[in-house]
């Protein structure tokens, strides 16, 4: 066994290869490295691979009850300071390290395919090799500043990811704006991480437990250092008020979306603060904070996916509610609850994001390579009979992060509903009414997605703000029109109004050479049409159709069997020496009435939503413009509050489309701030500072000018100024 675990070591390096040899390759053989560009997948996925298999090992033995294995390289600087580095193995690391590397070996399968087409394949695959070496390490490091130099290497390789199609404006500015928002949380995790070191001396985490136990919340600075190190995780899993910079990250291809939300970069936050769980839990004021941004990020993030048009966007908003459920169950010291809904999560999510890629790849031969088309929602509809197998894939996504038995996220889910009650009634009243929202939006946007009819196809787009449903694509005034003999090349933005964005980005240096993917699989037959959606290729339905097994079957690690206290469950057997440090309500206790009890209220919530999303966009959809029985129940059950109705409608809508007007609070504070400032020291420097300069130097030249007519080398003229200057000066002493 520790056999095993001394060559740990080479975890983060393994996946690391790829990269050094793409770059290697570039540099001395660029033409070759180049024109063999397809073998870059194989290689990647083969070492992820063995990655996986070496962590599945390292996971088997944490289950059957092996201690926490630490292994430390001292560096001695002097003799008062030192560097310590390292690995950790214990469980939370063994889950990271599955997670990471089944996720990130399914989205490099549909990555080949997906990327195929881009003369940025081979930079993809090694910023793809990069980021997931940088997260390997991350989750094996022994200390805070080990965890600190991955962090911000996580933070560069999803700045390039993000940004990886650089030529669209939008794409370069989003890349941005994730790292500047990001910055602020590093730079509160750096502070907290020096005031750490200050207080304790030592960088180790089991040094910082056992001082914070000591010290307690007594300490104010230790609070502050706690609460700074809450920040970079903020930050890092985008939870309010640094949320900002996830919705725009959608701009980087599909599978570094899934990568991201999944189990890369806003896993790395959840991981910060698991990991120093047992500093937190010390400070009880930190837990309250915890949870109290949990649970406000959990309701913000719902409410702004209620009428996101972006496929995308909307996901990205479900994972920020997603992780706030997360953070609530860490705040509430939930610890097994926690890391459960992260891994059901994380399938489910990659899941989802890789279903829309599908769609998406499968609208491109329809209305082009632009994102604002290929990824709204309402160009879409009526793709079940065009994409069965990815409308089945992101339908049990769907119903999995509903709550919907026996799907993954049910189990997980239901677990931190019950634990919330415990904790605060009211939290639980948010999180319970927050799940219905979550039903809601995500079967809004699989019945937009699939259901109805092929919205593309219609015209005389309609979407006015006086009508209460006008968030959904309403086609024609008296009735939806076909269009006959349409051409992609030449349709007429006039015909459309403001809901779409009539400026067009196109990717230039992204166009596709149609060259094969390495991964290729030759069953299920696609005949593609040029005027219809297509089923996206086998090796992209692949790894759609493996996330599916993990949606159905990954919830069973949390499935207590047995009574009392007699039960039994591998998640709770892994947790074990973790288990120390858990929520007084995490005892071994089971009682299945109680379970049923709260599942069929957790579930009730969920197709109570499902049944609001189908009522408003389910059957009615073909004839939304009519909307018989909406306009029935409006107007005869509310009669003349109709127009207090529509106003809700539109408070909400407009709350929700808008993002919650905290990007523009911002805009009009921080960046206008920011800039007014910038313009202030522009002026101070330009004025001031190189004014007292420049005025320096002009006025040396102009006394110059004059001195130099007195200096003509006469002596004469010499000793007459002489003279004239000694008579002043007497004539100043006798006076005074």
């Amino acid at each position: 066994m520790e056999h095993t675990y001394q060559y740990a070591w080479i975890i983060p390096l393994v996946p690391l290869t790829v990269p050094i040899a793409i770059g290697m390759g570039l540099l001395l053989v660029p033409a070759a490295t180049k024109n063999i560009r397809r073998i870059w997948a194989f290689p990647s996925v083969l070492l992820l691979s063995i990655v996986m298999i070496f962590s599945a090992d390292l996971s088997i033995q944490q289950i059957n009850g092996s201690p926490i294995y630490q292994y430390v390289w001292s560096w001695t600087i002097n003799n008062d300071f030192s560097l310590d580095f390292g690995y950790l193995i214990d469980p939370l690391t063994s889950i990271m390290l599955i997670l990471i590397t089944t996720v990130g070996i399914i989205v490099l399968i549909y990555s080949d395919n997906y990327m195929s087409h881009d003369r940025g394949y081979l930079r993809f695959f090694a910023y793809m090799g990069f980021f997931n070496a940088s997260m390997l390490g991350l989750v094996t490091s022994s200390n805070l500043i080990q965890i600190y130099i991955f962090w911000e290497l996580v933070g560069m390789c999803s700045y390039l990811l993000i940004g990886f199609w650089f030529t669209r404006p939008l794409a370069a500015s989003a890349c941005q704006k994730a790292f500047v928002t990001n910055r602020v949380g590093d730079f509160g995790l750096f502070l907290g991480i020096l005031g750490l070191y200050w207080v304790t001396g030592s960088f180790e985490f089991q040094d910082l437990f056992e001082i914070a136990n000591n010290l307690g919340a007594d300490s104010l600075f230790l609070t502050l250092c706690a609460s700074l190190l809450f920040v970079g995780a903020i930050a890092k899993s985008a939870q309010f008020p640094l949320h900002v910079w996830l919705p725009d990250a959608m701009e980087g291809p599909t599978p570094i979306s899934a990568l991201i939300h999944a189990a890369t970069m806003v896993a790395a936050g959840i991981f910060l603060v698991a990991r120093l769980l047992p500093l937190f839990t010390a400070i009880p004021s930190i837990m309250n904070i915890i949870s109290l941004v949990g649970i406000i990020t959990i309701l913000l993030g719902a409410t702004l996916a209620l009428a996101q048009r972006d496929i995308k966007r909307s996901l990205a908003y479900s994972t920020m509610s997603q992780l706030g459920y997360i953070i609530l169950a860490l705040g509430m010291g939930s610890y097994r609850s926690a890391l459960f809904h992260l891994i059901t999560h994380a399938y489910s999510k990659a899941l989802l994001f890789l279903g829309s890629g599908s769609i998406i790849h499968s609208m491109e031969t329809l209305v082009g390579y632009s994102p604002d088309k290929s990824q709204n929602m309402a160009l879409m509809g009526g793709l079940t009979k065009y994409v069965p197998i990815t409308k089945t894939s992101f339908l049990l996504g769907t119903l999995s992060l509903c709550g919907i038995p026996p799907l993954a996220c049910f189990w997980s889910k239901d677990e931190i509903l019950n634990d919330s009650w415990a904790y605060s009634p009211i939290f639980a009243i948010i999180a319970c009414f927050t799940a219905g929202l979550t039903a809601f939006y995500m079967f809004r946007m699989y019945l937009l997605t699939f259901e109805g009819h092929l919205s593309f196809n219609f015209q005389n787009y309609s979407g006015k703000k006086n009508n209460v449903f006008y968030s959904i694509s309403i086609w024609g005034k008296k009735g939806t029109k076909k269009k006959k003999n349409w051409i992609l090349s030449t349709m007429n933005n006039n015909e459309r109004v403001s809901f779409f964005s009539k400026k067009i980005y196109p990717i230039d240096v992204n166009v596709r050479n149609m060259m094969r993917p390495l991964i290729t699989i030759k069953n299920f037959a696609n005949k593609k049409k040029a005027t219809y959606p297509y089923e996206s290729d086998n090796t992209m339905l692949l790894s759609l159709l493996v996330l599916v097994l993990f949606t159905l079957f990954v919830g069973s690690i949390g499935i207590p069997f047995g009574q009392g206290r007699t039960h039994f469950d591998i998640l709770s057997k892994w947790l074990t020496p973790s288990i120390n440090f858990l929520h007084s309500n995490s005892n071994n206790y089971f009682d299945w009435y109680e379970f049923v009890r709260n599942a069929l209220f957790s579930i009730s919530i969920a197709f109570f939503g499902i049944f609001i999303a189908f009522l408003l966009y389910g059957s009615a959809y073909s004839y939304f413009q009519n909307f018989n029985l909406i306009n029935f129940f409006v107007n005869v059950k509310l009669g003349p509050r109709r127009i207090f109705w529509d106003k809700i409608i539109n408070v909400i809508y407009n709350w929700s489309y808008n993002r919650g007007y905290i990007e523009v609070f911002y805009a009009k504070t921080l960046t206008r701030g920011i800039r007014g400032l910038a313009k202030l020291t522009h002026f101070f420097d330009r004025q001031a500072v190189d004014g007292i300069t420049n005025g320096i130097g002009v006025t040396s030249f102009f006394l110059a000018e004059i001195i130099k007519y007195v200096g003509g080398g006469r002596i004469s003229s010499y000793l007459f100024f002489y003279l004239f200057y000694v008579s002043i000066f007497l004539v100043i002493v006798i006076l005074f």
